[in-house]
């Protein structure tokens, strides 16, 4: 069994009101995550299969085809790598 930090290259901090996290995802692994959470998350809406909106346990997050991912309303890192270990192992 894996980690998180074998699928995710790293992870930033947004700006503004609302608290968030951009998490890019390794290029060699980037298909791999982005089956997994779609796998996982609750679908909510899908752009031409390049953006994924998603649910998952109440946050909501973006998902795109590129490789990055954005949780919005995440607390804390802590809450985030939670999140990740459910959505990617």
């Amino acid at each position: 069994m894996g980690t998180v930090e074998d699928y995710v290259a790293s992870t930033e901090e947004t700006c503004g009101e609302e608290k968030g996290f951009i998490v890019i995802f390794k290029y060699d692994k980037k298909g791999e995550a982005i089956a997994r959470i779609l796998k996982r998350a609750k679908l909510k809406n899908s752009f031409s299969g390049v953006i994924f909106e998603l649910v998952f346990r109440d946050v909501s997050f973006r998902v795109f085809s590129s490789g990055k991912a954005i949780f919005s309303g995440v607390k804390s890192k802590e809450a985030l790598h939670a999140i990740l270990v459910e959505l990617l192992l």
